[in-house]
C-alpha cells in the first residue's frame, strides 16, 4: 500500500495559515513562516508542502 504524497501549495506570502482544509476533520489552525532564504514550510499537521511563488520549480 502506498502512502500519499504531501500535497504542495504555491503561496504569495511567507506568513500562511493551515488548518488541514477539511472543515471539521481537519486539524488546528497553525500559522507558519516561510523561511526568506528556503522557499518552503510544511505543515507539522498535515505535512502539506507550502512554497513561495519565487521558489516554484527550485524546492
Amino acid at each position: 500500500m502506498a502512502t500519499e504524497a504531501p500535497e504542495v501549495k504555491i503561496v504569495d506570502s511567507h506568513r500562511i495559515a493551515c488548518d488541514g482544509g477539511e472543515g471539521a476533520l481537519g486539524h488546528p489552525r497553525v500559522w507558519l513562516s516561510i523561511p526568506p532564504e528556503q522557499g518552503f514550510v510544511e505543515c507539522p499537521y498535515c505535512d502539506a508542502k507550502y512554497v513561495h511563488a519565487d521558489f516554484e520549480g527550485k524546492v
